[in-house]
């Protein structure tokens, strides 16, 4: 094939900033005053290059190929729990039931004093992480500081190859109605799907399908078609990919027949449902095949293949966009048209052009799936996130375990006043406090006030609107007290019952699970979504 005149001039530019690159480098290694870490130089040049481009576009050296593989496989070799950064400390924040970490008794709420014999003090997250991660069968030493022991707890025990199920919670939730939650699209998704919906059909006749992917940030998207399959007659379309580059394009087509073809289907969605989430909510839109449940979706339609760059390094690189079958784009983010401070913004609606589902109903593209029915998170930025953010519920909760040998079953915990008023009294103890976004406003706005001055003569008002700020914690701890509880009551709960747990307990007061089963119970008004509007 010809060269032509642009190829050419890409061709050249790529060759001379390259070997500017190289000149650069050589440079600083010859005269630069102190030693280099040349590993650490081309990271953060590769970070700083690609961070004009879009989030997604990532290079991952060869130290991170553990974090590649667990993207794609849910896998990694470790201990199986979750940590977290707490004042200077690094400590538990969640075991998974059955992992290593949990059969051996360590807890959330245990510091980490050393791993192996070595300190972390110090040290970052990742870098407590990496000393946890390992070779399974080798053995890994923990000093633990423990609340209400007064010496280190040391535990010893083996690695073990982790893998963290993509369902995370199954079960039947009303009559004939199964529920099933889906935490991301790693390679083994599609057959866990497959083995949880077997259950429940077989085991509880369910006639309707709940599929939770809220805070499903996406994965495989071989993983989504797989799954749509189930749902749909074999070799429909339900995605194609267009890139710039040939190798780009592509349509994606079920490859089976449908085990359930006749199952009626809710989806649950957030903001936080995006790539392979959406692609599966939006075929199932665009196809009319079941009906989509809560806030419009992120609006993530860029796809990412990983590409081998040498020496065990790869790049993350988006190389294409998707789009569902009526032939609407997901993507609701332009990176190419940033503002002047950095940030990118969605596409306007008013720009947004409009598509049919199969049966003939309005969507519309840019940005996201827009639910057939919505229910916005409606909760303000209270006292009870306050509290959440300084982890005052996780500390609470390692003092009430402490205490309390075991408590009711999720289904039917309740905590009782007692325990709440306790609780309150923690937060005054610990002299909690905080200030609100308005009071921070009306700071900016004093200090514009003072520059103008305007603060002498508005003095007195300027006083009475700033008592009116400051919290009275008592009072906004009572008034929130049923928001407060439900954010306690869950992190409680995790300690005994794990993560299946907290999901049990969750999903009593789901807006959005009891707004599926309503419109799943009621065939007529279920077809009445899906029917030509």
């Amino acid at each position: 094939m010809a060269s032509t005149p642009d190829s050419d001039q890409s061709t050249f530019r790529i060759s001379k900033n390259l070997s500017v690159f190289n000149a650069i480098f050589r440079e600083l290694d010859m005269f630069y005053v102190d030693t280099l870490n040349y590993d650490k130089m081309m990271k953060t040049a590769a970070d700083a290059m690609l961070s004009k481009l879009d989030p997604y576009t990532v290079y991952m050296p060869e130290e991170e190929t553990d974090d590649l593989t667990f993207m794609t496989t849910g896998e990694y070799g470790g201990i199986g729990a979750m940590i977290m950064k707490k004042d200077n400390d690094v400590c538990v924040s969640e075991p998974y039931e059955g992992m290593p970490a949990q059969r051996n008794d360590v807890r959330a709420g245990d510091i980490i004093l050393e791993v192996d014999g070595e300190s972390v003090v110090g040290k970052s997250v990742s870098d407590v992480s990496s000393m946890l991660k390992g070779t399974p069968n080798t053995t890994i030493k923990l000093k633990l500081k423990r609340f209400g022991e007064k010496k280190p707890v040391v535990k010893e025990f083996q690695r073990e190859k982790i893998q963290v199920n993509p369902v995370g919670y199954s079960s039947l939730v009303a009559d004939k109605t199964g529920y099933v939650l889906l935490n991301e699209f790693t390679d083994k998704s599609a057959a866990e799907m497959k083995t949880s919906i077997n259950d429940l059909v077989k085991n509880h006749g369910i006639e309707s399908l709940i599929i939770d992917l809220r805070n499903n940030g996406g994965g495989l998207i071989d993983e989504a078609v797989k799954i749509l399959g189930y749902f749909l007659p074999k070799g429909t379309e339900v995605v194609t990919t267009k890139g710039k580059n040939e190798l780009a394009v592509r349509t994606y087509k079920t490859p089976t027949e449908p085990l359930f073809p006749d199952l009626k289907l809710a989806v649950l969605v957030n903001r936080g449902s995006a790539s392979a989430s959406e692609i599966l909510t939006g075929a199932i839109q665009d196809l009319d095949r079941g009906i989509i449940i809560g806030e419009r979706t992120f609006g993530k339609g860029l796809v990412q293949n990983i590409r081998n760059v040498g020496y065990g390094a790869h790049l993350k690189v988006t190389t294409a966009k998707y789009y569902i079958p009526s032939g609407r784009c997901i993507q609701a983010i332009d990176y190419s048209h940033r503002n002047e401070d950095g940030s990118v913004g969605r596409v306007p609606d008013s720009l947004t052009t409009e598509f049919q589902t199969r049966n003939g109903r309005v969507v519309r593209d840019g940005g996201g799936i827009v639910p057939d029915i919505q229910i916005e998170d409606n909760r303000k930025l209270n006292i009870a996130y306050y509290i959440f953010a300084q982890n005052l519920y996780f500390d609470y909760a390692t003092e009430y375990v402490a205490s309390h040998s075991q408590i009711a079953k999720p289904s039917d915990f309740e905590l009782s006043d007692d325990d709440f008023n306790a609780f309150t009294d923690y937060l005054i103890l610990k002299k909690f406090t905080y200030t609100s976004q308005t009071e921070k406003y009306f700071d900016d706005l004093l200090e514009v006030a003072k520059a103008e001055g305007l603060d002498s003569t508005a003095r007195a008002e300027f006083d009475a609107l700033k008592l009116k700020l400051k919290p009275d914690i008592r009072k906004n701890i009572e008034d929130n007290k049923a928001e407060i509880k439900d954010l306690l009551s869950v992190e409680i709960i995790k300690r005994y019952y794990f993560q299946k747990g907290e999901i049990e307990y969750s999903l009593k007061r789901d807006k959005g699970l009891k707004a599926a089963e309503e419109k799943l119970s009621d065939p007529d008004e279920y077809q009445l979504i899906l029917s030509k509007k």
